[in-house]
Protein backbone atom coordinates (compact mmCIF):
# COMPACT_ATOMS: atom_id res chain seq x y z
CA UNK A 1 0.00 0.00 0.00
CA UNK A 2 1.27 3.48 -0.80
CA UNK A 3 1.16 6.45 1.56
CA UNK A 4 -1.28 8.14 -0.82
CA UNK A 5 -3.67 5.17 -0.73
CA UNK A 6 -3.36 4.89 3.06
CA UNK A 7 -4.32 8.55 3.44
CA UNK A 8 -7.41 8.11 1.27
CA UNK A 9 -8.40 4.94 3.09
CA UNK A 10 -8.03 6.64 6.46
CA UNK A 11 -9.92 9.73 5.27
CA UNK A 12 -12.80 7.54 4.09
CA UNK A 13 -12.92 5.45 7.26
CA UNK A 14 -12.63 8.48 9.54
CA UNK A 15 -15.33 10.35 7.60
CA UNK A 16 -17.70 7.37 7.74
CA UNK A 17 -17.00 7.10 11.47
CA UNK A 18 -17.85 10.80 11.77
CA UNK A 19 -21.13 10.25 9.95
CA UNK A 20 -22.05 7.23 12.08
CA UNK A 21 -21.08 8.92 15.35
CA UNK A 22 -23.10 11.93 14.20
CA UNK A 23 -26.16 9.69 13.99
CA UNK A 24 -25.28 8.24 17.41
CA UNK A 25 -24.93 11.78 18.78
CA UNK A 26 -28.31 12.79 17.35
CA UNK A 27 -30.01 9.71 18.83
CA UNK A 28 -28.50 10.51 22.25
CA UNK A 29 -29.69 14.10 22.00
CA UNK A 30 -33.17 13.03 20.90
CA UNK A 31 -33.47 10.67 23.88
CA UNK A 32 -31.98 13.03 26.46
CA UNK A 33 -34.30 15.20 28.59
CA UNK A 34 -31.57 17.89 28.44
CA UNK A 35 -31.12 17.40 24.67
CA UNK A 36 -27.40 16.67 25.03
CA UNK A 37 -25.18 13.78 24.03
CA UNK A 38 -22.55 12.27 26.34
CA UNK A 39 -19.31 14.24 26.19
CA UNK A 40 -17.27 11.55 24.46
CA UNK A 41 -19.98 10.77 21.92
CA UNK A 42 -19.74 14.42 20.87
CA UNK A 43 -15.94 14.33 20.91
CA UNK A 44 -15.84 11.11 18.85
CA UNK A 45 -18.12 12.70 16.26
CA UNK A 46 -16.15 15.92 15.92
CA UNK A 47 -12.70 14.34 15.94
CA UNK A 48 -13.66 11.72 13.37
CA UNK A 49 -14.69 14.48 10.98
CA UNK A 50 -11.61 16.55 11.82
CA UNK A 51 -9.22 13.65 11.34
CA UNK A 52 -10.82 12.71 8.01
CA UNK A 53 -9.77 16.09 6.65
CA UNK A 54 -6.41 15.84 8.43
CA UNK A 55 -5.77 12.63 6.48
CA UNK A 56 -6.36 14.58 3.27
CA UNK A 57 -3.91 17.27 4.42
CA UNK A 58 -1.31 14.55 5.01
CA UNK A 59 -2.02 13.20 1.52
CA UNK A 60 -1.39 16.64 0.03
CA UNK A 61 2.12 16.62 1.54
CA UNK A 62 3.02 13.02 0.61
CA UNK A 63 4.49 13.97 -2.82
CA UNK A 64 6.98 16.28 -1.08
CA UNK A 65 8.35 13.63 1.27
CA UNK A 66 12.16 13.55 1.38
CA UNK A 67 12.02 9.81 2.15
CA UNK A 68 11.72 6.75 -0.06
CA UNK A 69 8.33 5.05 -0.47
CA UNK A 70 8.69 2.92 2.67
CA UNK A 71 9.86 5.83 4.81
CA UNK A 72 7.03 8.00 3.49
CA UNK A 73 4.52 5.27 4.29
CA UNK A 74 5.82 5.04 7.86
CA UNK A 75 5.87 8.84 8.29
CA UNK A 76 2.28 8.97 7.05
CA UNK A 77 1.04 5.89 8.91
CA UNK A 78 2.31 7.11 12.29
CA UNK A 79 -0.06 10.08 12.63
CA UNK A 80 -2.92 8.19 10.98
CA UNK A 81 -2.53 5.32 13.43
CA UNK A 82 -2.69 7.66 16.40
CA UNK A 83 -5.68 9.49 14.88
CA UNK A 84 -7.40 6.09 14.74
CA UNK A 85 -6.36 5.26 18.33
CA UNK A 86 -7.75 8.60 19.53
CA UNK A 87 -11.08 8.13 17.76
CA UNK A 88 -11.33 4.57 19.11
CA UNK A 89 -10.67 5.78 22.65
CA UNK A 90 -13.35 8.45 22.34
CA UNK A 91 -15.87 5.94 20.98
CA UNK A 92 -15.03 3.58 23.85
CA UNK A 93 -15.52 6.31 26.46
CA UNK A 94 -18.76 7.27 24.71
CA UNK A 95 -20.03 3.69 24.90
CA UNK A 96 -18.93 3.22 28.50
CA UNK A 97 -19.97 6.72 29.61
CA UNK A 98 -17.25 6.43 32.20
CA UNK A 99 -15.74 9.91 32.15
CA UNK A 100 -16.20 13.42 30.84
CA UNK A 101 -12.42 14.05 30.84
CA UNK A 102 -10.03 11.17 30.13
CA UNK A 103 -7.05 13.25 31.25
CA UNK A 104 -8.42 13.96 34.73
CA UNK A 105 -7.26 11.60 37.48
CA UNK A 106 -8.33 9.01 38.30
CA UNK A 107 -8.04 7.84 34.69
CA UNK A 108 -11.14 5.72 34.17
CA UNK A 109 -11.74 3.04 31.60
CA UNK A 110 -15.07 1.49 32.44
CA UNK A 111 -14.81 0.31 36.04
CA UNK A 112 -11.03 0.09 35.87
CA UNK A 113 -8.55 2.78 36.79
CA UNK A 114 -5.55 3.22 34.51
CA UNK A 115 -2.15 4.29 35.84
CA UNK A 116 -1.38 7.89 34.96
CA UNK A 117 1.95 6.89 33.44
CA UNK A 118 0.12 4.76 30.86
CA UNK A 119 -2.15 7.58 29.76
CA UNK A 120 0.57 10.22 29.74
CA UNK A 121 2.98 7.86 27.99
CA UNK A 122 0.37 7.31 25.30
CA UNK A 123 -0.12 11.07 24.93
CA UNK A 124 3.64 11.61 24.50
CA UNK A 125 3.83 8.82 21.92
CA UNK A 126 0.85 10.38 20.12
CA UNK A 127 2.52 13.80 20.04
CA UNK A 128 5.81 12.38 18.77
CA UNK A 129 4.12 10.28 16.05
CA UNK A 130 1.77 13.00 14.85
CA UNK A 131 4.22 15.91 14.96
CA UNK A 132 7.16 13.81 13.79
CA UNK A 133 5.32 12.16 10.90
CA UNK A 134 3.88 15.37 9.58
CA UNK A 135 7.08 17.26 10.34
CA UNK A 136 8.98 15.01 7.94
CA UNK A 137 6.48 15.66 5.16
CA UNK A 138 6.44 19.41 5.85
CA UNK A 139 10.24 19.49 5.89
CA UNK A 140 10.25 17.87 2.45
CA UNK A 141 7.87 20.54 1.17
CA UNK A 142 9.91 23.38 2.68
CA UNK A 143 13.11 21.98 1.18
CA UNK A 144 11.58 22.27 -2.26
CA UNK A 145 10.58 25.91 -1.95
Amino acid sequence: MTADTLCLLAAGLFFMTGLLTGLWKYLCIARSPEAVAPVYVDIAHRTSLMYSFSALVLRAFVPYSPLDATGTLIATAAPLLFFAFAISTYVLHGLLRDTDNQLRAPHRLGKATLPGVLLHGFMWALAIAEIGGFGILLWGFLRGL
